[in-house]
């Protein structure tokens, strides 16, 4: 499959998605299926749901339209990435129990291995609980990216361009028109996400999208060798990476559980030094556009994988430690447009 079928369905996600948000939003505010202010949270009034059926509806329908169901790695992935989306969903309207999350998406995880779509770390049966493992662990750092107005959204859309490129490179134009729809249907949504924001994307968008992230590097570094795996696993994310990294150190430092909700998050130490949340969600973005750019220049082979993998991998380290100092239990720094704030944290 050429480049232009993929960008005409990626344009035909972006509009999908931008559409279908707008009754997904009343329909949200009828329902009263609203985020509500308090406790950790701290957007200023209720803000509609829903965001991320509009997204996946706006991957899984152009892209099942384009690929059919040939491709059973690919069909598996959307499959899947349904059932989690679901989960999601029924998450935003009745808060589940973490076993209950963990085990569907255990469960939707497994079937995406089945199908094919498996590390090769030992050559082995362990191999497919390892994927199982990262798919599960990853989905949910994504998850968690999901904090702040149009910081998952941007650093997704990057991400999924950058992954399509590399899939289209190394021959796996299908897999390319996957992460271009989903690319198309995160920046059709994006605009009804920007802070401050209209309407969240909830665990539905955000488990959808970090799900179908995760799978699709999988997929591109299955076979692989150990350096062209583990930048391929690495680089696409980052930034996810870091920001589940502080989070999970401040809180055993502190002696916090880091399965609670809080405001101690990347994009929240950031809004701390002073950012608002379009420059944090920008600086995210500008730090997939990097991992970005390592993975690309490894799939052209201009840069050995592992090299990029200790570059990219010092980056987090750094970032980590960096932000690691930031004292988000004092007082916050006064910002230049507080009103326009719109974080959330479930």
């Amino acid at each position: 499959m050429s480049g232009a079928p993929a960008l005409a369905a990626g344009a035909v996600a972006c509009l999908f998605s931008a559409t279908a948000a707008v009754p997904l939003k009343r329909l949200a505010v009828r329902w009263s299926f609203t985020d509500r202010p308090g406790g950790h949270k701290k957007h200023l009034r209720p803000t509609p749901y829903l965001g991320g059926i509009a997204i996946a509806l706006a991957t899984v329908l152009p892209a099942m339209a384009a690929l059919g169901l040939a491709d059973e790695r690919l069909t598996a992935i959307l499959l899947a990435a349904s059932a989690v989306a679901l989960l999601g969903l029924i998450d935003d309207i009745a808060s589940l129990p973490a076993l209950t999350r963990l085990t569907v998406e255990t469960v939707s995880a497994i079937g995406v291995v089945l199908a094919g779509v498996e590390l090769t770390v030992t050559g082995g049966w362990p191999d497919g609980l390892i994927t199982v493992i990262w798919i599960v662990v990853l989905t949910n750092s994504f998850n968690l990216l999901d904090n702040m107005d149009g910081s998952l959204g941007t650093v997704a859309a990057v991400t999924a361009v950058f992954l399509a490129g590399a899939a289209f490179l190394r021959g796996q134009p299908d897999l390319g028109l996957l992460l271009v729809v989903l690319a198309g249907a995160v920046l059709g949504f994006l605009p009804h996400n920007w802070s401050p924001a209209k309407m969240f994307m909830g665990d539905a968008g955000s488990l959808f999208i970090g799900f179908v992230l995760t799978c699709s590097a999988v997929a591109l570094v299955t076979g692989q060798g150990p350096g062209t795996t583990i930048a391929g696993l690495l680089l696409p994310t980052l930034v996810a990476t870091v920001d589940t990294g502080v989070v999970f150190l401040s809180r055993l430092r502190a002696g916090r559980s880091p399965l609670m909700g809080g405001t101690d998050h990347v994009s929240h130490r950031l809004r701390w030094l002073g950012f608002d949340a379009r420059s944090v969600a920008m600086l995210l973005a500008l730090i997939a556009v990097f991992a970005g750019a390592l993975l690309s220049v490894t799939v052209v082979g201009w840069v050995p994988p592992l090299s990029a993998a200790i570059v990219a991998g010092g980056l987090a380290v750094g970032l980590i430690s960096l932000l690691l100092s930031v004292n988000v239990d004092t007082p916050h720094r006064p910002v230049e447009n507080p009103p326009r704030i719109r974080e959330r944290r479930r």
